[in-house]
């Protein structure tokens, strides 16, 4: 039985619960979850192990890859300038980066970068790996790219280059990497263990992450045989020259070996960050009310940024998505613990969001990446948390 650390405080056993259910038999290997209410932790657990080449055990202070759950922090990042009145997000992104206007994008407000409405998803010509890393090339190579759709008319999701086209427009108007605004405004102030662009005298902390590939290979299942809301995706990930994988495939080679020092180090604000479940309910936590005498963003700030700006089919994953500027909103698959819940999932599992109504925040992540539907472990968690609410 894999040992759980941590703390629960009474009302919220539920959560440990399913947390102890995620290793039994939900394919956890090492976790950490972490749950704010009204600016304090209630649940705060981690366990099993963070490398299993070594059997080096999940710590307190064991750090994770987040994958996509990144853009909860960039999009803080983003929305904090713009309270500061540094950037407006309904101005044209060229107004601070105007190698951007090329290719028709002189319009374009930099609200749209954030709700992925852009149609930046993919590169004509994908940029050697190492260069997308020293970032520079790939700001070049995205300002000079035609949308792949009329900007504003659709959306999709903007996977890998979200990241470079928001932490572009964070650099250009703060003067600092989009890693070092991280660490400087968000990350001090609140004693948050949370990286983009990872310190080489953190490494050692880094959970290693294995991969568990779903138990059906979909490329081989007769589309008749796939449920029918499921089928678009499923034949646009067999076409190569789809939004879905030409979206993922901006870097030559595509495939980012994100245990690399290399991938840990760059700064990629879309899909590199890397903390602890505790930084990222603690950062959440922050955006709606006070953490130890420091909120992030105002009332105002948060209903701009969670105002719905893209909902429907994404032109990218064919599948429901909704957006506020930056952050994932609810849907019906995916309610989190109330309507005006806001946050981002990630690659493989990960979660963390806010819900305003109920003064939650939660922060979930692991290093077993499990692609698939089948995956079940953040939302059971969040179920948990629901139901210790009521």
């Amino acid at each position: 039985m894999t040992t759980i650390d941590g703390l629960v405080e009474a009302g919220f056993e539920a959560v440990r619960e399913a947390f102890a259910a995620n290793f039994e038999g939900r394919g956890d290997v090492g976790a950490a979850v972490c749950v704010y209410r009204d600016g304090r932790p209630v649940v705060d657990l981690w366990g099993g192990v963070a490398d299993p080449e070594t059997g080096r055990p999940w710590e307190r202070d064991t750090l994770q890859l987040v994958y996509s759950a990144t853009k909860g922090a960039t999009a803080t990042a983003a929305h904090l300038l713009a309270q500061r009145g540094a950037v407006d997000l309904d101005a044209p992104v060229a107004a601070y980066w105007p190698e951007f206007a090329a290719n028709g994008k002189a319009d374009i407000p930099v609200r749209w970068l954030l709700s992925h409405r852009a149609g930046l998803v993919a590169l004509d010509q994908p940029v050697p790996l190492e260069e997308a890393l020293a970032w520079q090339p790939m700001t070049a190579a995205l300002a000079a790219q035609r949308p792949q759709w009329i900007p504003g008319t659709a959306h999709g999701y903007h996977g890998r280059t979200w990241g470079w086209l928001v932490g572009e427009v964070i650099r250009r108007v703060s003067g600092r990497m989009p890693g070092q605004f991280l660490a400087e405004e968000i990350a001090e102030p609140l004693g948050l263990d949370f990286f983009i662009g990872l310190p080489a005298g953190e490494r050692g902390r880094v959970s290693r992450m294995t991969y568990r590939q779903p138990d059906v290979d979909l490329s081989t299942v007769p589309l008749t045989a796939i449920p029918e809301e499921f089928r678009g995706v499923v034949a646009a990930m067999r076409d190569p020259d789809s939004l879905i994988n030409r979206a993922f495939a901006v870097t030559d080679p595509a495939d980012i070996d994100f245990n690399s020092p290399e991938a840990q180090a760059a700064e990629l604000p879309a899909s590199n960050g890397i903390g602890t479940a505790r930084a990222l309910a603690r950062m959440y936590a922050a955006l709606i009310g006070e953490v130890d005498g420091v909120r992030l963003l105002t009332p105002e700030t948060v209903a701009s940024a969670t105002e719905e700006q893209a909902a429907g089919i994404d032109q990218v994953m064919m599948l429901p998505s909704r957006f506020g500027s930056g952050y994932m909103l609810p849907t019906a698959e995916a309610p989190l613990t109330g309507p005006r819940s806001f946050g981002h999932a990630g690659r493989g599992g990960s979660l963390a969001f806010a819900d305003p109504e109920h003064g939650v925040a939660f922060g979930y992540l692991m290093n077993n990446i499990i692609e698939g539907a089948d995956d079940t472990r953040a939302s059971s968690l969040v179920e948990a948390v629901r139901t210790s609410l009521t």
